[in-house]
Parts: C-alpha cells; structure tokens; sequence
C-alpha cells in the first residue's frame, strides 16, 4: 500500500513527530472501529417489525381502527408510539450509565480491556434479547445491549484518537462513525430479507446478525495492545515506546514520546479527574464535553429519522416504497460519513461544524415550511408527486448535512481535545450526556411534534443557528495538532486562553510561541 511521510516544521527549529502511517496502525484502529457497528446494528434494530411488536407489545394492535385512520399528521397514535418508544430508548439510559463505570476501567485497566469488555457484555445482551420467550427478558436483553454500547463508545473512541497520527486522526476516529451508519444500513436490509422467514422467527436471525460485530469487537480486542498513552499512564515506558516506534514506523519518536511522557506524569498527580475537571483549568473541556453532544442531539437528527417514516406514509408512500425510502437515506448517512472522513483533516474541523450547520438549519425550515403549507395547524393535506420528491430531498440533505458535520464530529472533537489526566473521564461524561438528551428526543419529540407542530422543526432550526455561531466563537482549529498538545492550542484562543495555566504546556521554551505546518508528502 502507498505510504505518507508526515513533514512537521516549526518556527523556532524543534522538530516534531516525523514518520509513515503504517499497515500496523490501520489495522489495529479498523479493528477497534468495528465497535461503531454494534451502535449502528441496534439503531436500526427490529422494533419497527409488525410481528415483533404483535408479540411482545400486544396492546399497540388493540386500538381502535377509526382512531388511527383519523388521526391528524401531528398526533397520530402518540400514546402507542412512548410507549414502544420507551422500551426501544431505554439502551439510552443503561450506555449512560455504563459509560461512566467504563470511564475508570478504560484508565486503569486500559482501553483494549474496556472494548474487549463491550463485544463481550454486547454479544450476552444479544443472545439474551434473541432467544426471549417472554418481556422481562428482553428488557434484561435490552440492559446489557445498552451497557456494551456505553463501554464501545467511551473506550474507542479515546483509543483511535491516541493511536492515529496527528495528520490523519480525525479520518481514522471517523471510521467509528462510518461503522455507524453501515451498521444501521445492514440493519435495515437484514430485517428485509428475514422478513419472510415463517414461524416468527424472523425477527430472531434479524436480532441474532449483531453477534457477528459482537464477536468482532470482543475477540479481536483481545489480540490489540493498549495505546501507548495509557502503557505510559499505567508505568509501562519501555513498551509505550516500542509500541510507538511501530505505530510511526519510525525510530525516532523521541519528541512525540517526551510529550507523551510529560502528560502522563500530570496524569499521575490527578487522583479524581471527575472532582479535578471541574477546575477552571479545565473549563474548556468541560464546556465542550458538555455543549457539543447537547447541540448534537437538537440538531434534529432523531426527530428526523423517528418522523421520516411517519412523514413518508402520510405523503402516501406503500410499505415498499417507505421500505426503499429509510434504505436511501441510510446510503446519504453513510456516503455522506466517507465525504467526512476524505475533509476532515484537510479542511478542518471548523468549516465542517459552521458549513454543515448552515445547511442543516436551512433543510429544518425548509422542511417546516413545507409541512406548513401542506398540512397547516390541522395535520390533515394532501401532496402531489412532485412535492413527494421534494420532501424526500430535503430529508437526504439534512441526514448528508448531519452525516458529514455534527455526526462525526461530534464524537472526534470531545475525544481528542481533553488532556490524559481527564480524557477519559471527560469522555465519559460526552458520551452520557449524548445519551441522556438522544433519551429526552426519543421521548418527547412525538409529543412535542403533536403540540408545536411544523413549529418543532423550526424550532430546531433555531438551534442549528445557535450551535453554529458557538462554533465559529469558541471552537479552536484542532487538525493535525498532536493530541498531547492541544493545551496549547486552547492557550491562544481569544476566549478560553485565561483558563489554561503556563504549566499545562510541555516543558518546552520554543512551544510556547510556535506555528506548526503540517503537510503530507507521498514517499
């Protein structure tokens, strides 16, 4: 395969971090990826499937004909959708709090063991939920599913980022997120073609598919080293180093290494970093830990995907055609994730987040205008063909807007900005509150759709303005800054350089004021 030298040049003559993105590196974070499809797999789970629901939510079926045929677009069976709604988010809940027990575990056991412990804890939740004969074990199924999904998020994501090279981190954290997507696109098409299996097991082989990733992430964990940050974390210099040298391909990491060094021995003087990272050093962190999961989530994006398919039946798709539909703009989510991964660390994380932004807010009110006009404050209307396509448009614009801005980038920024002593605490803590609000979304935007109507979408318009402009004001360019010196970068920024102290930098007279190009040179 072709090789690339990562030239570093900085004014004051130090060199940095030179070396080859090497076949070791690729394969070993390709692996821990492979977490990306457990989340995805189950986001597009079975729960949709008529004799899955018929079986275990009997009551849904019971009500009356007459109520559905007249309910209006905006409040359409509500009360049967929290309820199934409650069942299907309730992993929400359980990878909220199984990510901040997995935030100790990634630190002192190391980040392998957290991911190992995902596929396995993931592969038991399915197996469970698969071979269940009654709901109590599928609640117990859905608990453990929702545990090795807080575990794969809160571990992989760190790793990916410690083990990348600065020039293609964020590509390399993105294939997470590309998992995602291809995990919910097969998803979908395995509950297709199991669709027609007689005996109601359909829906048992269609759940039984997710052992596969499961597998995946759980054994081959178990044959992938630690990154050489947590080794360095937990006293194990001498292999952090050799483990780098074969990351870089390189001998001489001896600058890299020194950084690694200097912030494992902060690291080392933080004995509780979730008490630690309320300290005004950290505030930057803390903020964004917080804010960008929160502005994730009200983007839209699950009152979009949970609408898409209620929104298409009252445009007057069939079963076939919604089936096709949901199948396209799962392709959108994930073409639109490769476009990601092919800017991210040549454009920038910045334009990204505002570019994507801009046009997430734009397909919101479009798409609220459009309803508007068509359905009014009654919810009841009719659309020619035409304006059918329309709206499907606008829906694959807003996912390839999501797809490829707020969607992966929402997982990378918070991953690769935190210093050691609390990456991944801090980590933890983006991961629960992207939980907690997907939860509040997934619970209240169908009645929130009932009572603000076509206003919902505006009102997520509305947040996409804000997040933009928190974006372009208080985000600081993070690509190809080596991820034990981001302090740094936070040092230069107009707004939150008062916080970071003069001893949060590497001991390093000449880093202090320096300008570093990066640049790729095919060997």
């Amino acid at each position: 395969m072709a090789r690339f030298k990562r030239k570093v040049v900085i004014i004051d003559g130090v060199r940095q971090h030179e070396g080859t993105i090497t076949n070791y590196m690729l394969v070993t974070c390709t692996v821990a990826a492979m977490g990306g499809l457990i989340f995805g797999y189950d986001s597009g789970g079975v729960a949709s499937r008529a004799i899955f629901l018929k079986k275990f939510f009997p009551a849904l079926f019971s009500i009356d004909s007459d109520v559905k045929n007249h309910a209006n677009l905006y409040c359409k069976d509500v009360h049967g959708k929290q309820y199934i709604n409650l069942f299907t988010s309730s992993i929400y809940i359980a990878a909220l709090v199984a990510s901040l027990i997995a935030s100790s575990v990634t630190r002192y056991c190391g980040r392998n063991v957290s991911m190992c412990l995902a596929g396995l804890i993931y592969l038991v939740g399915v197996s469970i939920s698969a071979g269940a004969i009654n709901f109590t074990m599928l609640v117990i199924g859905r608990m453990f599913i929702g545990v090795g999904v807080g575990f794969g998020i809160q571990s992989i994501l760190i790793y990916l980022s410690e083990m990348a090279p600065p020039n293609i981190r964020g590509a390399i954290n993105q294939i997470f997120q590309l998992n995602v997507t291809v995990g919910i696109v097969v998803a979908n098409y395995a509950n297709y073609l199991t669709a027609d299996i007689k005996g109601g097991w359909g829906w048992r082989v269609g759940l039984s598919i997710a052992i596969i990733p499961a597998l995946m992430l759980g054994v081959g964990s178990l044959f992938l080293p630690n990154s050489p940050n947590s080794m360095l974390e937990r006293g194990q210099s001498d292999k952090a180093k050799e483990l780098l040298q074969k990351l870089r391909g390189d001998s001489d990491v001896d600058q890299e290494f020194q950084d690694l060094v200097f912030a494992s021995e902060v690291a080392k003087k933080v004995d509780n970093p979730w008490k630690d990272m309320m300290k005004p050093r950290y505030r930057p962190y803390l903020v964004m830990c917080i804010l960008i999961p929160f502005f994730q989530q009200f983007s839209g994006i699950n009152a979009i995907m949970f609408y898409a398919p209620l929104l298409f039946r009252a445009l007057g798709f069939g079963e076939k055609a919604l089936m096709l539909s949901s199948a396209i703009t799962g392709v959108v989510n994930a073409v639109s994730t490769c476009v990601s991964i092919a800017l991210v660390d040549s454009s920038g994380r910045r334009p990204l987040f505002i570019v994507g932004g801009i046009q997430m807010c734009i397909c919101q009110a479009a798409i609220a205008t459009f309803i508007a006009t068509k359905f009014g404050v009654s919810g009841l209307g009719a659309v020619t063909k035409s304006e059918t396509d329309l709206m499907v448009a606008l829906i694959c614009f807003y996912v390839a807007a999501f797809a490829w801005s707020w969607g992966p980038l929402g997982w990378l920024v918070p991953s690769e900005i935190c210093p050691l002593e609390i990456r991944s605490a801090a980590n933890a803590l983006n991961v629960s509150v992207n939980m907690l609000f997907t939860f509040v979304i997934a619970q209240s935007s169908f009645l929130m759709f009932c009572y603000l109507k076509f206003g919902l979408f505006y009102l997520f318009a509305g947040f996409c303005v804000i997040m933009t402009v928190f974006i372009y004001f208080f985000l600081p360019e993070t690509k190809y800054v080596p991820i034990e010196d981001m302090n740094s970068v936070w040092k230069e920024h107009w707004f939150w350089g008062k916080y970071i102290p003069d001893d949060a930098l590497p001991d390093r007279d000449a880093f202090r004021h320096l300008h570093v190009d990066y640049s790729l040179a095919r060997n």
